[in-house]
Formats: C-alpha cells, structure tokens, sequence
C-alpha cells in the first residue's frame, strides 16, 4: 500500500498520530529531500529506509518504487512540507498506482493553502488554487489575465525572488486590489496581512525589511 502522508508546515506539534503510526509502521518512505525528511523523522526518532522522488529522478526511481509496492511492501510518501502533490512531487506515483491496482491511503494533515485560506479574511466558500505563476513574465500575464474574472478567492504559491514581479504585474492586470500575502506560517514569526499591491510593493522594497524571504501565500478576491 502507498500511504499519503501530510507532515508539518513549520511547527513540528502539527504531526497527527496517525501520521507517527504510519511512518513508524512502514517499510520505507519516499521524500522529496532526504535531509529535510530526515530532521523530521530525527524529531520523532522514526529510523526508515528513504528514496528520494523529485521532478530530477522520476523516472530513474519510478520503477523500482512500483515494483516494491506490488511486491507487498507499505510505503508512505512525504513532501518537504505540507501535504504531498500539492504543487509537489507524487502525482504521476499516485496515478500509477491506481492505473496497477495498488491501493492508496491519503492521511489528511496539515496544508499551507488551507491555514492560509482560514486566516486571510477571504471569502472561504468558494477558492481556487494556482500552484506557481509561471516563470516567464509573458505566460505570467496570460496566466493572470485567465483569472481576471474568477469569481473566488484565488490562492497561489510565490517563491521571494519572483514575489515584486508578481505583484507589479498583476497591479497591471487586476489594478491596485487588496492581497493577503501569508508568511512563515505556524512558525514564530507568522505573518498574514492584506495591503494593497502598492503597499505591498513599498513595504517589501524598504530596505529594513530585507526583501521577500521565504516561500509566500497570496491571496486575494
């Protein structure tokens, strides 16, 4: 059996039982970052046979992880953080299994798009999720324009060093709309504040502040 496994998001009391009794009881888990992982299982003195699964080894490791499976063995995949396949790798493991008959058990847990979601002041009825905004700055506009008329809140992933160009271009797409930007999310220093993009742009520019650190949650409606 594959188990999916959410682990925490930052605050490492956010590991539910069942997740312990799964790690601790499989033959293996399969990560996206062994050392990240291994601080984890380190905390809860969990010792395990680890396999690394990321988009750079898919399909070298995509076999013999099937192969294993089918021969009986339990494995339990784990993302860095959060709960797997969100914007992280296992999708095409979780699909293969289902296409060979192997069963699969997702443990619900803890998910930044969630914490975020509940925190924000969004309406929480109605929610889209994004993943990343693409790289390039012409498929970004495109992608945001795609958007301009969803009637939800929309959630997406930013990592810091494309954060300001994110936010420059969607105040050309949206104009000057309130966003909620999460950070370090139940960690010590946990943020959630909603701004209007120029204020976010003047606030993450100022020199005191260092620049965007860490991956961000944005939000808005």
């Amino acid at each position: 059996m594959l188990y999916i496994v959410a682990t925490p998001i930052g605050n490492l009391g956010d590991i539910t039982l069942r997740a312990l009794e799964v790690l601790e009881s499989c033959d293996g888990i399969i990560c996206e970052d062994s050392r990240r992982t291994g601080l984890l299982l380190g905390h809860f003195n969990v010792h395990k046979p680890l396999q690394v699964l990321n988009d750079y080894n898919e399909v070298k490791v995509f076999e013999s992880i099937i192969e294993q499976l089918k021969s009986g063995q339990n494995l339990a995949l784990v993302s860095d953080a959060g709960t797997p396949l969100i914007s992280d790798p296992g999708y095409k493991l979780v699909r293969e299994c289902l296409n060979q008959g192997i069963e699969i058990d997702s443990l619900p847990g803890p998910s930044s798009v969630t914490a975020a979601l509940t925190l924000s002041g969004l309406p929480p009825d109605k929610f889209i999720f994004l993943g990343y905004p693409p790289e390039k700055r012409g498929k970004r506009m495109k992608w945001l324009e795609d958007f301009k008329k969803t009637d939800a809140t929309t959630i997406m992933f930013v990592s810091p060093h494309k954060l300001l160009k994110t936010l420059e271009d969607m105040k050309e797409v949206f104009g000057d709309i309130e966003v909620v930007l999460a950070h370090e999310l139940t960690k010590i220093h946990q943020s959630v504040e909603k701004k209007r993009i120029t204020e976010w742009l003047e606030t993450l520019t100022n020199p005191s502040t260092g620049g965007p650190k860490g991956e961000y949650i944005l939000l808005f409606k």
